[in-house]
């Protein structure tokens, strides 16, 4: 049982079901700056330690005509033409540091799934391109839900992966991960499944930790997207004022 700042009490767990006490949700507070997190924001990222949401590089203006899902893939799109070619994903992740085998595996995995679902024909793309203005429908199961249908950011999904999997509540090591992703499994969804696996493992590998925990703030980037050019500046031995 929780206590609210209204002292109005919420009953988050039931003692005799052990999983509601294991995984307790994020509970907002009225001192802190996150306000109706279980509304999900269309075109920004906040959390309780980043309510207004990213600002450097001035992301947030750049990209506030841009859902959250689709700042998430912007990167991907660096003609901006709203169609990601499988040449495109390639290049970013190469560009982020993965390896040649890394990257094509990422390609087969990306396209081959979320080509079709964002086709505007009924007919599959024969070049297998992803566009990004149809990307929610390529939304999947098994997921963290941080993402709603329509690839909006909902704060209290994105809080509760931290507040029932992560011991700190502000980082997340491979084993805690792995416990997302046994926790966040639906029944029958072998796609979702594989899914959220890719995208975790994608995750640990681009930010591969020196002592093995993902940041919070470096996790919500990701979900936005602002991380990215980043990163592949850094990676590439450019810096921003290049």
């Amino acid at each position: 049982m929780l206590q609210t700042d209204s002292n109005k009490p919420l009953q988050t767990y039931v003692r005799e079901v052990p999983v509601t006490c294991e995984r307790i949700p994020y509970i907002s507070s009225e001192e802190k700056e996150l306000v109706n997190p279980g509304t999900a924001r269309a075109n920004f990222a906040p959390t309780v330690e980043a309510p207004q949401r990213t600002q450097s590089g001035g992301w947030a203006a750049k990209h506030r005509r841009e859902t959250v899902l689709q700042q998430h893939v912007n990167y991907f799109d660096p003609d901006g033409d709203g169609v990601v070619w499988p040449l495109d994903t390639y290049r970013g992740f190469h560009n982020l540091g993965f390896n040649i085998i890394l990257s094509l595996l990422a390609v087969f995995i990306i396209h081959a799934n979320f080509s079709y679902p964002t086709s505007p024909s009924l007919l599959p793309d024969p070049f297998f391109r992803v566009r990004v203005a149809d990307i929610h429908k390529a939304k999947h199961g098994s997921d963290t839900g941080a993402y709603d249908n329509e690839g909006r950011f909902l704060p209290q999904k994105f809080e509760d992966i931290f507040s029932k999997y992560a011991a700190d509540g502000k980082s997340l090591n491979k084993w805690e991960i792995w416990n997302i992703l046994k926790g966040q499994r639906v029944l029958l969804d072998p796609i979702g499944w594989f899914g959220a696996f890719f995208e975790w493992l994608s995750l640990y590998i681009l930010l591969w930790p020196d002592d093995g925990a993902v940041r919070k703030e470096d996790v919500r980037r990701v979900y936005d997207g602002s991380i990215f050019p980043e990163l592949s500046m850094r990676r590439s031995g450019k810096s921003k004022a290049d």
